[in-house]
């Protein structure tokens, strides 16, 4: 892409409505606009980035079997009060609506209930499980204060996979997939090192569930993390998981022969894993035939990540005091290409890296300082920075820094496609 076609500027003062880091070097940096509190859109590069993160997440969903579809937005009244959970007094941030005819409409908020209601229509044999579907889908939540940028949001995209298991020995088996299937995850987008597997609160579904925290100033969870696991995130052994402020205490750490001190910690929620066992199944009369001709309960599981939240969190950690440090999986683009009016020769690159299938955004903007292009490649923050100037063409060469490093070097022009397709 060349800048000078980007619509979007950046933007050199801070938000001063934005008290979030990841919500300042996002709008300054041009990656999405605020629409109001806890509302925001995606601007190009904030959707060349959030749709990295989507595929990251669809690639490892794909692999342990998942299968992808799409949900409404509007939920059905009916639906929803089998589980009994239209009523405000049971869940209090619901966005509602009415239609022309006045029948009430929710925006959806979960997908719980609009599953176990479509595998009701399709599930009847023991040989129709297990199924695994999920979907990428906008979430509304009426909260009533929202906070930390595209971290909490009243609006937000997020992946939900619910599995339809015969029993629970079948659902453990896919729970066990799932927990490494989200590690491979958060190690891709580049924050696995800060990220543990935690026990919490199961709620009213079970014992205890499993989130995925990432350790972050920026959280809003307290987490507890044994002395001797802190700092080697998703690295750890399963037994020695860390554990939710809600549920740090002695007996619990008996109960799963947890050893030695813990470290206090603020962490943001990246994803969560949860048995749900029959809790939506029974509401919907979802059952399957055995191979005894016997009824059985369906088993479910569930199984989220928040898009957004994530992305935040990416740039909460991956940020210094110039902008923005994408890893590069899910960098909006992999190379900055800066022409220092030397736009002839910087074209003739820009092609030649484009057909070599390397993401490039090309700074072609004549009248703008080298100052100024050199400080919106840091805030915008792509893993590499390439800059054509009249002394690089003197050495028939490109000067190369990664975003991540103070040190530059030079690369051949001739040798530069090749070294770019390496760092994909």
């Amino acid at each position: 892409m060349r800048q000078s076609q980007l619509f979007t500027k950046t933007i050199k003062e801070t938000p001063k409505d934005e008290v979030s880091r990841n919500a300042q070097l996002l709008l300054r940096a041009g990656f999405i606009f605020k629409e109001m509190a806890g509302v925001y859109s995606f601007l190009p590069l904030g959707l060349r980035v959030m749709k990295r993160i989507e595929n990251i997440i669809r690639d490892e969903m794909n692999v342990v079997g998942g299968v992808e579809m799409k949900t409404s937005i509007m939920q059905n009244k009916e639906v929803w009060e089998k589980s009994n959970r239209w009523d405000d007094k049971i869940v209090d941030n619901w966005f509602k609506t009415k239609l022309k005819n006045g029948m009430e409409v929710g925006l959806s908020f979960t997908n719980e209930e609009t599953y176990s209601n479509i595998l009701k229509q399709y599930v009847s044999s023991y040989k129709d499980l297990p199924v695994y579907p999920y979907d990428f889908k906008n979430i509304f939540r009426n909260e009533a204060r929202s906070k930390s940028g595209i971290m909490r949001g009243r609006e937000f995209f997020w992946k939900a996979l619910y599995s339809f298991s015969k029993d629970e020995k079948e659902h453990i088996v896919f729970y066990e997939k799932m927990i490494i299937a989200y590690k491979k995850i958060f190690d891709r987008v580049g924050i696995g090192s800060s990220t543990y597997l935690t026990y919490a609160l199961g709620g009213t579904f079970s014992k205890f569930s499993h989130e995925f925290q990432t350790v972050c100033e920026a959280g809003e969870d307290i987490i507890y993390i044994q002395k001797d696991d802190y700092g080697k995130g998703l690295n750890v052994k399963l037994g020695h998981a860390a554990i939710n402020k809600d549920i740090y205490t002695d007996d619990f750490k008996k109960d799963l022969g947890l050893k030695g001190n813990f470290e206090e910690k603020k962490a943001v929620e990246v994803g969560n894993i949860f048995t749900l066992g029959t809790k939506f199944s029974e509401p919907f009369d979802l059952k399957y035939k055995d191979a005894k001709g016997e009824d059985k309960m369906v088993f479910m599981g569930s199984y989220g990540i928040g898009l957004g939240r994530l992305m935040g969190t990416i740039v909460e950690l991956n940020s210094d005091k110039d902008g923005i440090i994408w890893p590069a999986e899910v960098a909006p683009f992999l190379v900055h290409l800066i022409s220092l009016k030397k736009n002839e020769q910087a074209n003739k690159i820009y092609e030649e890296i484009k057909k070599a299938g390397v993401d490039v955004l090309y700074d072609d903007r004549e009248n703008v300082s080298a100052g100024e292009k050199f400080a919106e490649a840091d805030l915008i923050g792509c893993p590499y920075r390439l800059v054509l100037s009249e002394k690089t063409l003197a050495k028939g060469s490109v000067e190369v820094k990664k975003r991540s490093e103070k040190e530059a070097k030079m690369v051949k022009i001739s040798e530069l496609v090749n070294w770019l397709i390496s760092k994909q």
